[in-house]
């Protein structure tokens, strides 16, 4: 049975979802106020809000209240399990590719007169 991990589900469900990678893509220049954020969406508040509920769920924003403005700020080093689960895939994928390639070669070798 294949290993969950439920944050790094949470990482990408919040990554899946173009709007929230606008957003995060925005936030990457700066903080930003809710209302610049929902600007070039074209969303109503409270579905802009939802978006940010879960990016912030999934650690990558975090979120703080000023009077009436409420602004995001991304969270560095967030993508880091993302990353290193990828990077963990790429190694077990390039591993199995050499070992293919070594049977390929291995087979050809045989085959040759």
């Amino acid at each position: 049975m294949a290993k969950h991990d439920a944050d790094l589900s949470q990482l990408f469900h919040a990554l899946a979802d173009p709007t929230r990678r606008a957003m995060l893509t925005r936030l990457a220049e700066g903080p930003a106020a809710v209302s610049d954020l929902a600007g070039p969406t074209g969303l109503r508040l409270p579905t802009v809000m939802r978006h940010l509920a879960v990016l912030e769920e999934a650690g990558l924003i975090t979120t703080a209240k000023d009077g009436r403005i409420r602004t995001c700020a991304i969270e560095p080093g967030a993508l880091d399990p993302a990353r290193t689960w990828l990077d963990e895939q790429r190694a077990l994928w390039n591993a199995r590719l050499d070992r293919l390639d070594a049977f390929v070669m291995t087979v050809m070798k045989e085959r040759e007169p």
